[in-house]
């Protein structure tokens, strides 16, 4: 549990609103709450974007509170960030996708793996070309958004996109129609009836085969509570 708890507060000295601790599904929290990581030699936190008003900061602070407590991460903050209000928690686009692949470790046929890749690498509407199209706008971006580095990075970008990105769809295309042609049985994976084969003599003899993969890392969503500010 120390490993989880982490703090949001104002920084006295700097005045800055910084989280610290937290393991790395309350860094996502934070992330999509609005804060930004910063990485340093010894430590990792968080802070919120510069520019902000204090009421902007006090907004988004208060938000990132009512995520974290409504996931269930311990944390100790300013009475002007807690809050009671609980709001639902929808499960991350990262987190589904990594679901495919708990659905990769727990399949015992290329059949199995060759359906779950087709959802990453569908040419239309995969998870590698949502992606794709998510770098091409990111590109468009900052082609024209004025700043002396701003169309070299929309070429990077877009040199990702034509070159990283598109090998790896490309392989993992390749992948999946070697899997859906093999149409085989893992040869060490198989369907368990959790049953002790017949001509087994003891009786106190279990199932060997190993315990199935766990759960997804991320729960699912929760219902909110009533909302309201404490004082």
């Amino acid at each position: 549990m120390a490993n989880r708890f982490l703090t949001l507060q104002r920084d006295e000295h700097s005045c800055e609103v910084l989280a610290r601790g937290g393991d790395p599904e309350a860094h996502g929290i934070l992330e999509r709450s609005g804060f930004v990581p910063v990485v340093r030699t010894h430590e990792l936190y968080h802070r919120l974007p510069t520019g902000l008003t204090p009421n902007e900061e006090t907004r988004l602070a208060i938000r990132a509170v009512a995520r974290l407590r409504s996931a269930g991460h311990p944390l100790q903050c300013d009475e002007d960030f807690d809050t009671e209000a609980r709001l639902v928690r929808d499960l991350p686009l990262g987190a589904q996708v990594a679901n495919l692949a708990d659905g990769i470790r727990a399949a015992t046929t290329s059949d199995e793996v060759a359906d779950i890749l087709a959802e990453v690498t569908a040419a239309y509407d995969g998870v590698l070309a949502g992606l794709a199209d998510v770098i091409a706008a990111t590109a468009d971006f900052h082609q024209d958004l004025g700043g002396p580095a701003d169309a070299p990075m929309a070429e990077r970008l877009r040199y990702l996109a034509a070159h990283g990105l598109s090998a790896v769809a490309a392989d993992l295309r390749g992948i999946r129609t070697d899997l859906a042609d093999r149409r085989t049985d893992h040869p060490t994976r198989s369907v368990c009836s959790g049953e002790v084969p017949p001509s087994e003599r003891e009786a106190s003899a279990v199932c060997a085969c190993p315990p199935p993969p766990p759960p997804s890392r991320v729960p699912p969503a929760t219902a909110p509570a009533a909302a309201g500010r404490r004082r």
